[in-house]
């Protein structure tokens, strides 16, 4: 089986669109619909027709172009189970735990919720590929709308226990605030220190900071550094819990 072909572009200001493609069925999918132009410029460009939505959750900036994508290609569109009704043109639910396929490749719906209630991310386990959108950012996490911190640090814990090799893609261009942040409050990790001034340079040169590793993610974002003796001693959390760690970062990020 060949691999799927992946294709990034920006939507809106900050969202990130992209595309999966596979070459021997010609099926198309793209990961949520943040604006219509855009996706339509991009398959346009590569010569593909968009089959499926696979929907992460009902924010507007992720849902906005699915109905008119919809009439256009006629794509069958798939979102989270427990946000149905807040998705539209939504044709299969998908749940914590259920596997299907797309285009002869496994895809396994993992439930995240924090960002928002119902928050899924798409993982194609044998193509070593995670869709988190607004669940997990490089060096970052997802604003805490609907669920409290404990419940982003339990959908985390999935994330992290992935393989280290699994590339991740997310859903905005948030990662050089999401590295200036975290220095702050990580100050004494060389690889975060490193991987700041690298992003720093790729926007410097209008580069995207997409994709990341889980591996990557396991060493330089706090989020999931939340039991580092020196990233707990900086907080002055040394004896808190990973949930209560985790919930302080997120706040000090929101009154950043």
């Amino acid at each position: 089986m060949k691999p799927l072909e992946i294709e990034v572009f920006l939507c809106r200001s900050d969202n990130f669109g992209v595309l999966l493609h596979d070459s021997e069925t010609g099926a198309t999918v793209s990961i949520d619909a943040p604006e219509e132009a855009p996706i339509i410029d991009a398959l346009n460009r590569r010569g593909w027709t968009l089959t499926d939505i696979f929907t992460t959750h009902h924010h507007q900036d992720h849902v906005e172009a699915n109905l008119a994508l919809k009439e256009k290609y006629g794509c069958e569109i798939r979102g989270p189970h427990d946000e149905a009704i807040a998705i539209p043109g939504l044709d299969r639910s998908a749940a914590d735990g259920d596997e299907f396929e797309f285009a002869g490749h496994r895809v396994q719906v993992i439930s995240t919720p924090g960002h928002t209630a119902g928050h899924i991310c798409y993982y194609f386990p044998d193509d070593a590929l995670l869709f988190a959108a607004d669940t997990l950012f490089a060096m970052g996490c997802g604003r805490l709308f609907e669920r409290p911190a404990a419940d982003m640090w339990h959908s985390f814990q999935k994330l992290m226990a992935l393989p280290d090799n699994v590339t991740v893609y997310f859903g905005h261009e948030y990662t050089l605030s999401n590295a200036r942040f975290a220095v702050t409050v990580d100050p004494q990790n060389a690889a975060l220190a490193q991987r700041a001034s690298e992003v720093e340079a790729l926007r410097n040169d209008g580069k995207f900071t997409i994709p990341t590793t889980i591996g990557a993610e396991k060493q330089t974002n706090p989020y999931m550094r939340v039991a580092d003796e020196a990233l707990r001693a900086h907080l002055g959390m040394k004896d808190a819990n990973d949930a209560e760690v985790f919930a302080e970062i997120r706040t000090r990020k929101d009154n950043v």
